[in-house]
């Protein structure tokens, strides 16, 4: 299982085969940024610093640009983590939604 690293909360996750990165989080419960869930709106948007990801259904330029993807910009809500990825949400805040998830708050 490819492990889905956070930052700047250092968050740390395992990603299912075939789970978005949005999905994993959420199942180990922490709730990031998305609006749509379809990769249409682009709310969710993150830097992937390291690691590959794929999507399994076509995003489309109007939310990534080949520039954007060539900056290293993703979709977390339709990124599949290929390897061991850490993506940037930068001052996007990761909130914990299930009793157990860590018991800090950020």
């Amino acid at each position: 299982m490819p492990e889905v690293t956070v930052l700047p909360h250092d968050v740390r996750v395992d990603a299912r085969t075939d789970e978005t990165v949005v999905d994993a989080l959420r199942r180990a419960g922490w709730r990031s940024p998305y609006r749509c869930r379809r990769g249409g709106c682009g709310a969710c948007k993150g830097r992937l610093v390291e690691g590959r990801v794929r999507y399994s259904l076509p995003v489309a330029d109007s939310v990534l640009d080949d520039a954007e993807r060539a900056a290293g910009l993703c979709l977390p809500c339709r990124a599949v983590p290929v390897t061991d990825v850490v993506l940037d949400l930068g001052a996007a805040p990761l909130r914990a939604v299930l009793a157990t998830a860590p018991p800090w708050r950020l």
